[in-house]
């Protein structure tokens, strides 16, 4: 973890808009999955921030009115534009990086694990249960069978 960085978990929802924003911020900007959150949806991060920070805050802390469809708009995104087991480690990826360059503890590491969950069910729904959670020759990123494999240990 960067020296610099909070050395805290994650205590509740100002936390959360924190990590956040910096989750997002970099995934707008990410080639690979950026594109699903600018080009595709058009995302304002404005708007999308204080829902998605009730979603969190309700996983997380139980705290918060969150009655939303998060699978819905993943639809329509994969409608557009199929997202692969690459894509979503990607995400994985840059939320673990969100989460460790900010905050350390039970809180942050549920976080960690509930987002490779989410990853996992996710790519699961959208692209069918046997779906390949790697490609060969992949392009580096996080494959989703490392997940899998590590959740089930």
């Amino acid at each position: 973890m960067d020296p610099s960085a909070a050395d805290h978990d994650i205590r509740g929802r100002a936390d959360l808009e924190v990590v956040l924003r910096r989750f997002y911020t970099a995934a707008f900007a990410d080639g690979r999955i950026g594109p699903f959150f600018t080009e595709i949806a058009g995302t304002d991060l404005d708007v999308h921030l204080p829902l998605i920070t009730d979603f969190w805050e309700r996983a997380l802390f139980r705290s918060a009115a969150y009655d939303r469809d998060p699978f819905a708009p993943h639809a329509a995104l994969h409608a557009a534009r199929a997202m692969t087991a690459e894509d979503f480690g990607r995400w994985v990826q840059l939320w673990h990086a969100a989460m460790d360059g900010r905050h350390r503890g039970p809180v942050a590491e549920r976080a960690k694990a509930m987002g490779e969950r989410i990853a996992l069910a996710m790519h699961r729904r959208l692209a069918g249960a046997d779906a390949p959670l790697h490609r060969e020759g992949g392009t580096g990123f996080v494959p989703l069978a490392a997940l899998r494999l590590r959740s089930a240990a």
